[in-house]
């Protein structure tokens, strides 16, 4: 009796130096399932709120809501805005289980911010995968934002410690709530794994998308009210201001 699934698509290897690109199938120029091309043409994120990452008209600001309230994690770190064709890689990782997409996208961010890294942005003692709550990690198999964090731990050497944090209430969906709403669904959904190392550390959030910043905030309070020396968010995208241009 076979054990395995047939699968007739290409297996990505990290390790060959000959890929085809994910995006178009041509020859990726690198190591990475990408060409230069498609790479190229991805949302990038430019100008941004120093804080959130929030898209923003002229580089070197902070947004209102950064300003009038200011988050408790200190900077929000992703590559690209939340728009095509970066959220159909994201969604069918998350959604349809299409890991080389997650892993791809895993490998670009960590390029992204080794290269923060190297302009002096501080690096984390740990990466720190947003939880899951249970139901929903037994319905989809997996934590997308535990299999990111793994990746780029792999890639950067920074221990990833998918344990510290605990999601305690199966809340509703997030997507579907408005920003206020999201902020009430998420009180009291966390908590930490008792005994947790955070006290004078420098934690880094990982996730696949900043939209209203809710569970970042949430999470990001939970740690400094712990002890935590400092909170940063790393995520793959930022959704813009709703009813801006993506």
């Amino acid at each position: 009796m076979r054990c395995q699934p047939r699968y007739k698509g290409l297996v990505y290897i990290w390790l060959k130096n000959k890929q085809s690109c994910l995006l178009c199938n041509e020859p990726a120029d690198g190591t990475a399932p990408i060409c230069m091309a498609c790479e190229t043409e991805l949302p990038w994120l430019g100008d941004h709120c120093e804080t959130c990452a929030l898209p923003l008209p002229a580089a070197g600001l902070t947004c209102g809501q950064c300003l009038k309230q200011p988050p408790r994690f200190e900077t929000v770190i992703a590559p690209w805005t939340y728009g095509f064709p970066v959220d159909s890689l994201i969604t069918r990782f998350k959604h349809s289980a299409k890991w080389p997409f997650g892993r791809l996208l895993a490998e670009l961010l960590a390029q992204f911010l080794q290269h923060r890294f190297d302009e002096a942005l501080e690096r984390p003692d740990a990466l720190v995968p947003v939880p899951l709550a249970l139901k929903r990690l037994r319905q989809r198999g997996f934590n997308q934002a535990a299999m990111l964090a793994r990746w780029l731990g792999a890639s950067l050497d920074i221990p990833c410690e998918e344990q510290l944090l605990k999601r305690i209430h199966d809340t509703s969906a997030q997507q579907d709530l408005k920003a206020e709403a999201r902020r009430k669904n998420l009180r009291n959904a966390f908590a930490l794994a008792p005994d947790a190392p955070i006290k004078g550390r420098h934690l880094a959030l990982v996730d696949d998308v900043l939209t209203t910043g809710a569970t970042a905030q949430a999470l990001a309070r939970l740690l400094m009210e712990a002890g935590a020396a400092r909170v940063d968010v790393y995520c793959l995208a930022r959704t813009p201001k709703p009813g801006d241009a993506t």
